[in-house]
């Protein structure tokens, strides 16, 4: 393709890609009362079970388009979020023309693996907010009442499911650079005892220490997932090594 082609395709692409995600974002504009209701019953919870019950945790908007600004924030994270199919695939159609074929194997794997963990991720970040936001605000001093700013604290909630949500990407990563020849199965299982510390401090962080079963919840997958591509590194190196010794073994007998 010239490179006229190539930009015609890249603008195709992206027009469907944007269209995708101006559709979700509307269905996130409409349905953006029921998603701050949901980020909202943690501080209302917590409200609830405070010893004076005068306490208010209620959101507050510092400007006058504040509502109005977050209700676009969530419309289009939420677009971004339920149209990631349509956009991910526009980005790998585009990419493919170009990749070999060993590097397509790659990159589909990549998306068949990575999304539906990203997805998981998410949804155990969702399920440990409640407790970092109870964490969190019991830091406040007993004769103080916390102000939350409404887009500061979408802003921590989309932050730490997010942050959670890549967390469970990473064992991908990991077998991505061992499929680059980058990163070995014997480097990373050099350092299961560093990787189990840093997920103990992370679900240890992500969640209050009354809550074990909280914790334990989430560290035992990204565990899992660990150990999981370690394995697959294990035998992709395996079969690399092997393949070596026959072509040498062959070589050597040709000479």
């Amino acid at each position: 393709m010239s490179l006229g082609d190539h930009l015609r395709e890249l603008r195709k692409r992206l027009f469907i890609a944007a269209a995708a995600i101006l559709v979700g974002a509307g269905v996130g504009i409409w349905q953006a009362d029921l998603i701050l209701d949901a980020i909202r019953a943690p501080l209302e919870r917590i409200a609830a079970t405070h010893p004076d019950a005068d306490v208010d945790f209620s959101l507050f908007y510092g400007t006058i388009t504040g509502s109005f600004d977050l209700r676009m924030q969530v419309g289009l994270t939420v677009g971004v979020v339920i149209t990631s199919p349509v956009w991910l695939y526009q980005v790998f159609a585009f990419l493919v023309p170009g990749l070999k074929r060993r590097e397509r194997r790659f990159t589909l794997a990549f998306f068949i693996s990575a999304v539906p963990l990203f997805i998981a991720g998410c949804a155990a970040g969702w399920f440990v907010l409640p407790n970092i936001v109870r964490l969190m605000l019991g830091f406040v001093p007993a004769q103080d009442i916390p102000l939350l700013d409404a887009k500061l604290y979408y802003d921590f909630v989309l932050k730490l499911v997010l942050a959670v949500g890549i967390a469970f990407v990473v064992p991908v990563f990991i077998v991505l650079l061992n499929f680059a020849g980058i990163l070995s199965a014997a480097a990373i299982i050099k350092g299961w005892r560093v990787a189990v510390l840093t997920i103990t401090l992370f679900t240890a962080i992500a969640t209050p220490a009354a809550d074990v079963m909280s914790m334990f919840l989430l560290a035992v997958p990204m565990v899992v997932l660990y150990f999981a591509a370690w394995f697959i590194a294990w035998l992709h190196d395996r079969r690399v090594a092997k393949r070596q010794r026959a072509e040498f073994g062959t070589a050597f007998a040709e000479g």
